[in-house]
């Protein structure tokens, strides 16, 4: 993960946002007093969004791990795709 203190990142913003937006890695963004944060990009941010709404629910969490675990082992089934 890169690292960039706020004067830094403020000097040449540009190049840093150009770098997470080529790479797709995040870049944490530091501060004198200890305060930091993580620049992303929104795809990434919408994929963590999307991820803790549906986890949200435990009811839901429990559906969704139970058929990756199926997946993993290979409990899958083909269907056709039904288009109108």
């Amino acid at each position: 993960m890169k690292i960039a203190s706020i004067s830094k990142f403020r000097k040449d913003i540009k190049r840093y946002i150009d770098e997470i937006d080529q790479d797709q890695e995040p870049l944490v963004v530091t501060r004198g007093d200890n305060v930091s944060v993580v620049v992303i990009p929104l795809n990434t941010f919408n994929s963590y969004s999307e991820t803790e709404y549906l986890l949200r629910s435990p009811a839901n969490a429990r559906r969704l791990l139970k058929s990756v675990e199926n997946a993993r082992a290979g409990k899958v089934e083909a269907h056709e795709l039904i288009e109108e």
